[in-house]
């Protein structure tokens, strides 16, 4: 189980740093990504780009090469493995080896890891994140408080492994999100809609 859980860690880690931000952007001929707005490889940079269809493509990309690392592990290896494989996509995003472990904040990639191992907490993260950026219109307060339900949530439905393991992932998403949490401190993160 050990040696099969390194292995699901490290093949969710390959699938996971896959920087799509970064591949499409490129091949579609626009600037390079990190050159532009927070220079973070995201769908929401990607968007800075006037590229609505990259951006979605980027977003959709993120989210399902996490859900593609714990379903292929699961089938092949079991529930420990997917957990491995979530938390090796995860880390992958977050710190892919191709861009010196510079990556975007997770947010897609969470979810996707989630759609992965339990749909309907996936569910409930974009029902709550939805509820919050229409109340705030602050994207990224809606991903922080989101994120703190889900481990809540997942605890309160049954399943406190998952629970362990997104309390893990939420830690690390907040980190991601250091300077936004300053920024909405400060009064002075952007709101979605605002131009810049």
């Amino acid at each position: 189980m050990f040696p099969n859980g390194l292995i699901a860690l490290a093949f969710g880690y390959l699938l996971g740093s896959i920087p799509f931000g970064m591949v499409l952007t490129q091949v579609a001929g626009t600037q390079d990504l990190r050159s532009i707005g927070s220079g973070n490889i995201g769908a929401t940079n990607v968007l800075r780009t006037g590229r609505k269809g990259l951006a979605a493509a980027t977003l959709l990309g993120d989210m399902l090469k996490g859900t593609a690392a714990v379903v292929i592990a699961l089938l092949l290896s079991g529930p420990g493995a997917a957990m491995a494989a979530a938390l090796g996509a995860f880390l992958g995003h977050l710190f892919p080896v191709w861009l010196k472990f510079r990556g975007g904040k997770g947010v897609a990639t969470y979810i996707g890891v989630l759609l992965g191992l339990f749909w309907p907490a996936a569910l409930a993260f974009c029902a709550i994140w939805l509820l919050v950026a229409f109340t705030t219109r602050y994207s990224s307060l809606s991903a922080l408080i989101a994120s703190l339900a889900t481990p809540l949530l997942l605890w309160w439905l049954g399943h406190p492994q998952f629970a362990v393991l997104f309390a893990m992932l939420t830690l690390l998403l907040w980190f991601t999100h250091r300077e936004n949490i300053r920024r909405l401190v400060a009064g002075s993160e952007g709101k979605i809609g605002a131009k810049a």
